[in-house]
């Protein structure tokens, strides 16, 4: 007996000590990979930020010994999600030097939020941002006397919900030299019997932003660490930033090596002139938490404030059909300058007539199918005959879905009942290349992820409405969404081999939620919460 008990503790010790000894091994769990066949496993090892090895309990635990154990007891693990379509950056400034009138549900109380936020904050300048005169009674955009009565002696700016257009009061017009006469290439001064009426839409908007003292580097650093600790908590373990400048792009990299921003940041430039000559001296910047490998362009503004550049005019407003707000020659020298230098050239397009302008310019320089992966940054409404290009120069649609349920409550109205058709039409733009990538767009909408996955399933708003949602014939099924939200987004930025399914050799980048995703009813999706947060195997937010 004596001699059976040794024999047994020698095969244990030999045992023990051919096993890899590794820093994490989580057991018990249902873990949806998202590989290419959507695997399920209970275990996975991760060692160095990197996974391991995936399989059963025993396969893991048989092969593999960490001090480092835990056991989930049957809850559900996805890989970090990805809003490959953000203002990362801009969500923190919005934090520390914004009021916050997202929401707000008339223009006396958008003005009753500044001046709660105006007498805590004794800043030089009042900025805000989030008003939608969509949520308004009367639907029509503020004045610059409604700021006037309440605000006379500081200037006032405030930015709409969708980052193109800008509310200002008479002192801004004043200190920055605005009169109505004034004409703004690719932007626009409202005005009404020659008079500014305090409304500026998207390149006008520089007219008074170039007037407001840029946030300092500590401010910044600020926001982007408090930017970071929002998205952890609701998933998010990479981001990409949709327009960038230089030195928030060096900041993101110093404070990443530093180790104080853990997340992964997948950065845009915001090209015009001067950030060309800067890209010039400088190469692409891969690490594993940052790439910068792209440019931004906007090509035209947004829907809500009837900007988006349309092939017809608006249906709600037959004298306009939207602004312009890319220069057709600057475009092109950004096209050349990306072929030349192997980056990527990402370009907000809403309208379907800058939608077809933006698919025209890049089929010249791409030729045919390709690999360059250049893509259209919101593809909100599109023609019907210009479908076949994305898949024809392989240009990839980068969306958000939670704009068709934001603007499904007058979208028709601006864009007539033939035109809507082709309008946030997701699961057509997707059979293009047979993959999307899907975003957010925060601060515009909600930070929250499981909020796009939801909105891309069932096409409903948090209350469920409609009943049947809104053009359900474009909804995605529930693991296309999530790929959107994870592996395509990964694609969408040339990242798929790091990150964005939970596959050995990949980044250690997982979330644990409270709810099965995909055995819940549709309707709780967005009601799910992240429990944990790992980014590279260690965690970064618990709950």
């Amino acid at each position: 007996m004596r001699l059976i008990f040794l024999l047994f503790l020698c095969i244990s010790i030999i045992s023990c000590n051919n096993m890899k000894k590794v820093d994490l091994i989580i057991t018990n769990a249902k873990i949806y990979t998202v590989d290419s066949n959507f695997s399920i496993v209970q275990s996975i090892a991760v060692s160095d930020g990197i996974i391991m090895a995936t399989g059963t309990n025993d396969e893991i635990l048989k092969q593999y010994n960490s001090e480092n154990r835990i056991d989930l007891e049957g809850k559900t693990i996805l890989p970090g999600l990805y809003d490959a379509h953000c203002h990362f950056l801009g969500y923190g400034l919005n934090k520390i030097k914004r009021a916050d009138l997202y929401e707000s549900k008339s223009v006396e109380e958008a003005i009753s939020r500044l001046k709660e936020f105006s007498e805590k904050y004794q800043n030089e300048w009042l900025e805000g941002r989030g008003w939608d005169q969509n949520l308004w009674t009367s639907k029509s955009f503020p004045t610059k006397e409604m700021l006037d009565s309440v605000f006379p002696d500081i200037p006032v700016y405030l930015i709409r919900v969708d980052g193109h257009a800008a509310w200002v009061n008479s002192k801004a017009l004043e200190l920055c030299n605005i009169n109505a006469q004034a004409k703004v290439e690719g932007g626009k001064i409202v005005e009404a019997n020659g008079i500014p009426t305090g409304i500026l839409l998207d390149n006008a908007m520089e007219l008074v932003r170039k007037h407001i003292p840029e946030p300092t580097l500590a401010m910044k650093e600020k926001a982007l660490l408090s930017a970071q600790d929002d998205c952890f908590a609701v998933g998010l373990t990479s981001v990409a930033d949709a327009g960038l400048q230089p030195d928030e792009i060096l900041l993101i990299d110093s404070l990443q090596k530093s180790g104080k921003l853990k997340m992964r940041i997948y950065a845009m430039l915001e090209v015009n002139n001067q950030n060309i000559e800067w890209l010039k001296k400088i190469q692409k910047i891969i690490t594993p938490s940052l790439s910068f490998r792209s440019v931004k362009l906007y090509a035209d503004g947004a829907l809500g404030s009837r900007g988006a550049l349309l092939l017809e005019p608006y249906s709600d407003d037959i004298s306009n059909i939207g602004i312009r707000v890319l220069d057709n020659d600057f475009f092109e020298k950004v096209c050349e300058f990306a072929i030349e230098k192997g980056f990527q050239v990402n370009t907000h397009a809403i309208g379907d007539s800058a939608v077809r302008t933006v698919l025209n310019t890049y089929s010249k320089y791409l030729k045919t199918k390709n690999d360059l992966r250049w893509r259209i940054e919101h593809c909100q409404v599109v023609n019907k005959s210009d479908f076949d290009l994305f898949g024809k120069y392989s240009i990839i649609p980068s969306v958000q879905p939670t704009h068709a349920t934001s603007d499904m409550g007058w979208a028709e109205q601006r864009l007539g009942n033939e035109r809507i058709n082709g309008a946030y039409a997701y699961k057509k733009l997707l059979e293009q290349n047979g993959w999307i990538a899907n975003g957010s767009d925060f601060p515009i909408e909600n930070i929250n992820p499981f909020f796009g996955i939801y909105a891309a399933v069932t096409r409903k708003n948090a209350d469920g409405k409609p009943e049947n949602g809104f053009m359900s014939e474009n909804a995605l099924d529930l693991k296309q969404a999530i790929r959107a939200t994870t592996i395509w987004a990964t694609k969408a930025a040339f990242e798929e081999n790091e990150k964005g399914s939970l596959e050995v050799g990949k980044y250690a980048d997982f979330i644990v939620i409270d709810n099965d995703i995909l055995n819940i009813p549709e309707s709780e999706i967005f009601k799910i919460k992240v429990i944990m947060t790992f980014v590279s195997g260690k965690k970064v937010f618990a709950k």
